[in-house]
């Protein structure tokens, strides 16, 4: 752990030097207004439009309990990102443990999850989702450790913070219950249910119209420009067979007209057709830990790789996960991951505004997005058909 942590800490530092904190787009200036709200008694969703679920809500209050001013503000949030961190760094290694990694093993993931986080640049701290990945992390490690019920209860909490995390229920389920037998699971899934209803219900009871108008407009977010649909497009405008029409709105920008909202349903039926697969290739498997941990890997995979909207930080839900593979399909996982982290950060932020004026960068997104799809098709295939090659986790 001690190891781990010097590692995040030094990864922590150089992400503020030099490229890498650079030429920063932030959203911790959204972040502190709906901390200070917060702190005001003014009530999320009804006094104010957030455009986060309920679950978020601490990444958001905490630095502000602590702030006069937004540069404080950045530099609390900077502080609570990197504790996130570095306690992700520890429930990796809790999960590794548990799955019989060796030494060796504990450092190589804990390398990589500093030095993939370091990859993606400022958006690690810029951007709350190192706290949804927290809680994913959690989930895991007890769900595969121990106790299971503890894990049921992180991942409600993780689907609460980003709805992301709900494609790991049906996989966490079946996993206990053939493992630890169905009144373990029935009980995980009333404790997960029980997380969500805790962070959900009273903004639910108190403000129903703004927190069902939230999830509408997460829903309803046309073709993000970065988006593997929208990539394609803006490579078929280089060529000159396509032309954009790009807006700004749902606090992104977005691709719109007919060829994109046509692409935007297909990724959308694409991206349910790869997590319903990975679900079934699951349970027609054996219930192995090592096993669970790939298909919640090619699970969350799926959603973004083929989601409508695909942002830099979405990469930040990948990193912990690929982690914990094992022989050449964590070599090969890692190798992809850290390889579109990089790209990501070589066009974002530095580059991003020639993306949004439809220039030549898009071909590097297509680059990263196209690397994501490799990813997915290598975990599900490695699920497809299981071999000790990642069975097992050799030192």
């Amino acid at each position: 752990m001690l190891t781990a942590t010097l590692l995040m800490l030094g990864a922590w530092v150089v992400a503020h030097l030099w490229f890498f904190g650079s030429g920063q787009i932030i959203d911790t200036r959204t972040y502190r207004s709906y901390g200070e709200a917060l702190l005001q008694g003014k009530v999320p969703y009804r006094d104010f439009r957030v455009e986060y679920p309920p679950g978020a809500l601490p990444a958001f209050v905490l630095p502000a309990a602590r702030s006069d001013t937004l540069r404080d503000y950045r530099y609390w949030f900077d502080a609570l990102m990197l504790v996130c961190a570095i306690c992700i760094s520890g429930l990796v290694a809790m999960t590794l443990t548990a799955l019989g990694a060796s030494l060796r093993r504990l450092y190589l993931s804990g390398a990589f999850v500093a030095l993939g986080l370091l990859a993606l640049g400022s958006v690690i701290y810029s951007r709350f989702d190192l706290w949804p990945a927290l809680l994913v992390s959690a989930a895991v490690a007890f769900l595969v450790g121990g106790p299971a019920l503890l894990g049921f209860a992180a991942l409600g909490l993780a689907v609460a913070a980003k709805v992301y995390a709900l494609v790991l229920v049906p996989p966490a389920l079946s996993f206990i219950w053939r493992t630890r037998g169905k009144r373990e699971a029935i009980r995980g899934l009333i404790a997960c249910s029980l997380a969500i209803a805790a962070a959900v219900v009273p903004f639910a009871v108190l403000a129903p119209t703004g927190l069902w108008e939230s999830v509408q407009r997460q829903a309803s977010r046309p073709l993000q420009l970065e988006s593997l649909g929208s990539s394609i497009l803006l490579s078929a405008h280089q060529l000159g067979a396509y032309t954009p029409s790009v807006v700004t709105t749902f606090g992104s920008d977005n691709l719109v007209g007919p060829a994109a909202d046509g692409v935007a349903t297909l990724l959308v039926l694409l991206q349910a057709m790869a997590i319903v697969a990975v679900w079934v290739l699951f349970r027609r498997g054996e219930a192995r830990p090592d096993r669970f941990v790939l298909a919640a890997t090619a699970a969350i995979t799926a959603f973004v790789a083929f989601g409508k909207v695909l942002s830099p930080q979405f990469l930040i839900w990948l990193i912990p996960l690929v982690a914990l593979l094992s022989g050449s399909i964590g070599k090969w996982a890692a190798t992809l991951l850290g390889t579109a982290a990089i790209l990501t950060q070589i066009w974002f932020p530095h580059h991003y505004w020639a993306l949004r004026s439809l220039g030549a960068v898009s071909w590097l997104v297509l680059a990263r997005d196209l690397l994501l799809v490799c990813l997915f098709l290598l975990l599900a295939n490695a699920l497809r058909r299981p071999s000790k090659n990642h069975a097992s986790l050799p030192g």
